[in-house]
């Protein structure tokens, strides 16, 4: 499996609100979507850096997987993973599984944006949350 591109870089943030003036203001970009993805507990903040998206992550509820994280954290920002392009996500997902790699997702599901996603376990990627990503 040989990644395209990095996607985008999740950055999990206790307020979208609170840390968007740093990304605009201070650096300059530019926030071109905010969505809520309702199944993960997050609302999302996009902004592009290049090629490359930052997706700033808020939790919407205490008991996300986000939250947890920043908890975890110290509630203070935090990269929380990388998310990488790849073509024919189900492919790639079987090409994992039969590597032994272990999967968050085993079967791909509806992201931010209009992606299909899925997840690598942290302890099958060299302690990084990994994130495939197929624009359908």
């Amino acid at each position: 499996m040989i990644p395209e591109q990095i996607e985008h870089l999740g950055i999990a943030v206790p307020s979208i609100e609170e840390v968007l003036p740093f990304y605009e203001q201070v650096l300059g970009l530019k926030c071109y979507a905010i969505e809520e993805v309702a199944d993960q507990k997050v609302k999302t903040a996009f902004l592009k850096v290049g090629e490359v998206k930052l997706e700033l992550l808020e939790p919407t509820s205490p008991d996300s997987t986000v939250a947890k994280f920043l908890e975890k954290n110290g509630g203070k920002c935090q990269i929380h993973h990388i998310a990488y392009k790849v073509n024919d996500i189900e492919s790639r997902l079987a090409e994992l599984k039969e590597k032994g790699v272990r999967l968050i997702d085993e079967t791909p599901r509806k992201g931010a944006e209009g992606l299909t996603i899925a997840f690598l376990h942290p302890k099958s990627s060299a302690g990084i949350l990994t994130e495939l990503c197929e624009k359908k």
